[in-house]
């Protein structure tokens, strides 16, 4: 096996198919990565029987082959490579990589061991890339990151025939997200999806223009593959049922503040830094604007107030500044409403809605929505 390939294509291509392998694989060869010569040019792929990238290169093939080498060490040697051409070749005891005045052996695993990826045929739709890729970076900030409940590890795919609908929640908060997109499907189909994967999807094809998904159920898998130019990713499905928590949208928000995104986010920033972890922030609304209070340790405070539009009477709400922040960074417009709902329990006021809008006085949009449970008010 040899062949000769630019430095940042090579490099770029084991970037891609490392970035979803395990910290911690079950077993050492799912660590590795397949680098296979073909006469058509260079594929190489990872695959941990969950996750699969699998990308293509165009490369000066001198001899075919196959060869399974460690994949985080192969990546690391290749961000770091000389501009210079790229020789990998194979030797009685390994792999030689050469470029410009470097060199490196590296040894190899037994191939033959390595699981083979799945195969997807078939779209059931595609679209634009960087549409998707918003999308999927608004909503899986709320994904749970607690592999105590799986199920809400995931970002929950709504595929229709000409929408798709994204939906992610930790239990303290849900965010959800409606795109336009091209398919054949007649009937409404779902996928519960790792939200790290799908990030990691929306960071790796985002701006590759088009992308295709399909929908793979049958009885032995259920797994959904994106495709983009010549990369491919597939990940199993999560098994479960996940949580209607689009029920608690509310029908209308007459109660709400309109701000400037730039100034809450400028504002929380400062005034959360004398909180402790976990610690919440105090927002008072009132027709003056909004009032923001911090309560530290050791008697630090602190206090800011900023120009508000409240439709309403005039409201108090406890927030965690991280999960605020999420949400206003995840709007994408000059300004965001924020809704009040009511609760049963007088001293905790219902969840908060997040939503764009164009201007202050109007312009909402609600492709994004973003509903934020409060803390308990402390005094």
């Amino acid at each position: 096996m040899k062949f000769v390939v630019n430095r940042d294509v090579f490099s770029d291509a084991v970037s891609f198919v490392v970035k979803l392998l395990p910290q911690r694989p079950t077993l050492p060869i799912l660590s590795g990565v397949v680098v296979e010569v073909g006469d058509a040019g260079v594929t190489l792929s990872s695959f941990d029987y969950e996750v699969s990238s699998r990308t293509s290169i165009d490369a000066d093939v001198q001899e075919p082959g196959a060869v399974l080498v460690q994949g985080r060490l192969l990546a690391d040697i290749a961000n770091r490579l000389p501009q210079a051409p790229v020789e990998l070749s194979r030797d009685d005891s390994g792999v030689v990589i050469r470029c410009g005045s470097a060199s490196f052996h590296l040894p190899t695993m037994p191939i033959e061991e390595f699981p083979s990826l799945p195969v997807v045929e078939g779209a059931s739709g595609s679209i634009a890339g960087d549409v998707f890729s918003e999308a999927i970076s608004q909503v899986a900030v709320a994904a749970s990151r607690e592999d105590v409940a799986p199920v809400i590890t995931g970002v929950n795919l709504s595929l229709q025939a000409d929408s798709m609908s994204l939906v992610a929640t930790d239990r303290y908060r849900v965010a959800v997200r409606t795109i336009e997109w091209q398919s054949s499907l007649t009937e409404t189909e779902t996928a519960l999806v790792p939200a790290k994967t799908l990030a990691e999807v929306g960071k790796s094809l985002g701006s590759s223009g088009e992308i295709t998904i399909t929908l793979v159920k049958d009885d032995i898998r259920e797994l959904i593959a994106f495709s983009a130019g010549n990369k491919t990713v597939t990940s199993l499905l999560i098994k479960g049922n996940f949580p209607a928590v689009e029920r608690l949208f509310p029908a209308e928000t007459p109660h709400y503040a309109v701000l400037t995104v730039s100034d809450i986010v400028d504002a929380v920033r400062r005034v959360q830094l004398v909180l402790e972890r976990e610690a919440a922030l105090r927002f008072t609304f009132t027709t003056e604007g909004l009032h923001l209070e911090a309560l530290g340790s050791e008697q630090a405070q602190a206090s800011e107030n900023l120009d508000a539009v409240l439709h309403g009477n005039d409201m108090v709400v406890s927030l965690k500044p991280q999960f605020l922040l999420d949400g206003v960074g995840a709007i994408h417009s000059p300004f965001v409403r924020i809704a009040f709902t009511n609760s049963e329990n007088p001293n905790k006021p219902g969840p908060v809605l997040l939503t764009s809008q164009t201007s202050r006085d109007e312009g909402e949009s609600t492709n994004y929505r973003y509903l934020l449970q409060p803390n308990l008010l402390m005094r």
